[in-house]
């Protein structure tokens, strides 16, 4: 059961009082009408103006301080879903239970769990600043999205013409010191292949591959942490003589974050074989991830022999085909930004069902003509092997405005608090902005926020002093913004 108070100590207090309270709320993708309902019932206790859609988007305004009345309307936006990824053995239901957090040091961070510092800490703001009336401010409209995490299908459902300002303050950015002024487009790309079975006797073989990192598929996609689905690919094929039963990925799956492990269920004909395989995989990966994942390990399990329906040797082909001729990973660097990544997919969701298994990607790029590349490629490979291929969730890149009186805004601030200079960037994760970009014409965008360190996994942790800092710097450009 969730222990509440554990951060009752820290400031800035209403802050991190909304956002313990949002991690007592699950509040994972396509599960936010709880959290959502929590912010339609906090602004109509205060008496202020709230829309929540069919998405379970929500928007709340609030009038201008007296002297402010005058300046122009500010946008603050955030999501309200978290990725769930919990360790093996964690009794966290996403569905129905909060997380247990815990302080270590300068970091907040929850038991077992994700965080959902991404993006719980743009909503705990927002929220304590909604609850704030000693603050000189603008008239603001906060916004809160859905499913930012699976596509970004609430921002896209969103109706934006309740909405009167044209800056907007998105705060889904995980490096303090850091303001985003441009992100990569993406899209979701499916592809499905049909299997047939036939039954086997023999001797079974419980493969698990875990320990690897893992990470956000577009801030640590290059990092160069392995992709457990990519890596059980390579290991079967190592092998002779065995007929795959299942293949599966962890159960909490993303397409936006990179898996960090994969399972297999196979008979096999050598144990000797197997063993070799599994040898050969950790050899690879030291060489390949000797700087990243030194916590990988392939543990097999071998049981008696008996009967399994077991895939058709035609139809592991295929499976085993796909998944080692994938592109996965980075495509392009930018050649205008050094270090930037252009373009990039991650095999995020690795499903076997009865007749078929899918395999979901998401594919990310600044250029529309890579991304249209990568999702080519994706159906060709899938109609080569007689599969299906479905494509959603696609939303633009934010493109960088030359002009922005928001962006020297925050660098002015920023320079006159800590007496250096913000850095500019832009990023490969998909933001919002690039969707609320094309739904307001003329609309001046930047994004930013705290340290948060290995979003998207179990080892996600966000800083307490962070936290605090951008927090004064959100208040000043509020009370000070022309």
């Amino acid at each position: 059961m969730k222990t509440f108070g554990v951060l009752s100590h820290l400031e800035p207090k209403k802050v991190f009082e909304y956002f313990e309270i949002l991690t007592g709320i699950p509040h994972g993708s396509y599960n936010c009408k709880a959290v959502s309902d929590f912010c339609v019932d906090f602004a109509r206790q205060r008496g202020l103006f709230v829309l929540q859609d069919d998405h379970y988007n929500v928007i709340i305004k609030k009038e201008a301080s007296p002297s402010c009345a005058h300046k122009p309307a500010l946008i603050l936006q955030g999501h309200l879903d978290m990725v769930c990824q919990k360790e093996p053995g964690s009794p966290v239901d996403f569905t129905k239970d909060g997380l247990e957090l815990e302080i270590d040091g300068d970091f907040v961070r929850a038991k077992g769990t994700t965080l959902g510092g991404d993006d719980g800490i743009a909503v705990a703001y927002c929220l304590a600043l909604l609850d704030d009336d000693t603050v000189s401010h603008p008239p603001l409209e906060v916004v809160f999205t859905t499913e930012e995490e699976v596509g970004m299908e609430g921002a896209t459902a969103l109706d934006t013409s309740v909405l009167e300002g044209r800056y907007l303050l998105n705060i889904d950015s995980e490096e303090e010191g850091i303001l985003l002024a441009g992100c990569a487009g993406g899209t979701t790309v499916k592809v499905t292949l049909p299997l047939e079975y036939e039954k086997r006797q023999g001797s079974i073989c419980q493969i698990s591959i875990t320990g690897l990192l893992g990470g956000h598929s577009g801030t640590e996609i290059d990092k160069n942490h392995g992709n457990a689905h990519i890596l059980m690919g390579r290991m079967l094929e190592y092998m002779e003589g065995i007929h795959l039963i299942r293949i599966y990925g962890a159960q909490e799956q993303k397409d936006n974050a990179i898996p960090n492990e994969c399972y297999a269920k196979l008979v096999y004909e050598d144990r000797d074989a197997i063993e070799e395989a599994a040898a050969k995989l950790l050899l690879y990966c030291k060489e390949q991830f000797q700087d990243t994942d030194d916590g990988i390990e392939v543990n097999l399990e071998f049981f008696d022999a008996e009967a399994e329906e077991c895939l058709t040797s035609e139809a592991q082909e295929r499976v085993l085909y796909f998944l080692t001729h994938t592109p996965n990973g980075i495509h392009t660097m930018s050649r205008d930004i050094e270090g930037l990544v252009e373009s990039s997919l991650n095999l995020g969701i690795l499903k076997m069902e009865a007749g078929k298994i899918s395999f979901s990607f998401g594919v990310r790029s600044s250029a529309p003509v890579y991304k249209e590349e990568l999702a080519g490629n994706l159906k060709s490979l899938a109609e080569k092997l007689h599969g299906s291929y479905e494509r959603t969730n696609d939303y633009p890149a934010w493109e960088y405005k030359k002009d922005s009186v928001l962006r020297e805004v925050f660098l002015d601030k920023y320079c006159q608090i800590y007496g250096k200079d913000m850095k500019v960037e832009m990023i490969h994760a998909g933001l919002e902005c690039g969707i609320f970009a094309s739904k307001i014409k003329g609309l001046d965008i930047v994004a930013f926020g705290p340290d948060i360190f290995d979003i998207h996994t179990t080892y996600e942790r966000l800083s307490i002093s962070s936290v605090k800092r951008t927090w004064e710097l959100l208040l000043k450009i509020i009370e000070e913004f022309p």
